[in-house]
């Protein structure tokens, strides 16, 4: 009995480690920065005076594999460039990456750096294992999440 507990407890601790440490991998395929950036949605309204660009109902925004989508999404445009320097998405997003997803209240995705930033009841899951927290730092480019503010898991050990 006290070897299947130390099994047992030496399996959770290895699935854990990234969880403590508060790093976890996020999705299979990193996009390319460079990729053309694809916006679908019901509405659009355009103010050339700040650079903007508001995209509204049923929004989807796809760039290589990563898919967004919220209610409205906010493109700002780099200064003299038809370049996007950002989005943010609000009224409850979803990030979906190859297996993984993730959902919150909010995102801000800087598409030169390859971060996403969701914030508020941020819920991730990833197959079956499960993650929430006030907010998620996810870095494309190296495949990983930052998750902080009142952490909470479930991890299924494979039993």
């Amino acid at each position: 009995m006290t070897r299947v507990i130390s099994l047992a407890l030496a399996a959770l601790m290895t699935l854990a480690t990234p969880v403590l440490a508060n790093d976890l991998a996020f999705g299979k395929a990193r996009p390319d920065p460079n990729a053309p950036v694809e916006v679908a949605a019901n509405e659009l309204a355009v103010n050339q005076k700040d650079g903007t660009a508001t995209f509204s109902g049923d929004v989807v925004i796809t760039q290589g594999e990563m898919i967004l989508s919220a209610p409205s999404v906010l493109v700002v445009y780099k200064e003299d460039t038809q370049q996007i320097a950002t989005l943010e998405a609000t009224g409850g997003v979803t990030l979906v990456s190859g297996q993984d997803a993730a959902e919150a209240q909010s995102a801000q995705y800087d598409i030169d750096a390859g971060i996403v930033l969701l914030t508020g009841k941020v819920l991730l899951t990833q197959g079956q294992n499960v993650m929430t927290g006030e907010k998620i730092t996810i870095n494309l480019e190296a495949g990983t999440a930052q998750v902080g503010g009142r952490v909470r898991t479930t991890l299924q050990t494979g039993n």
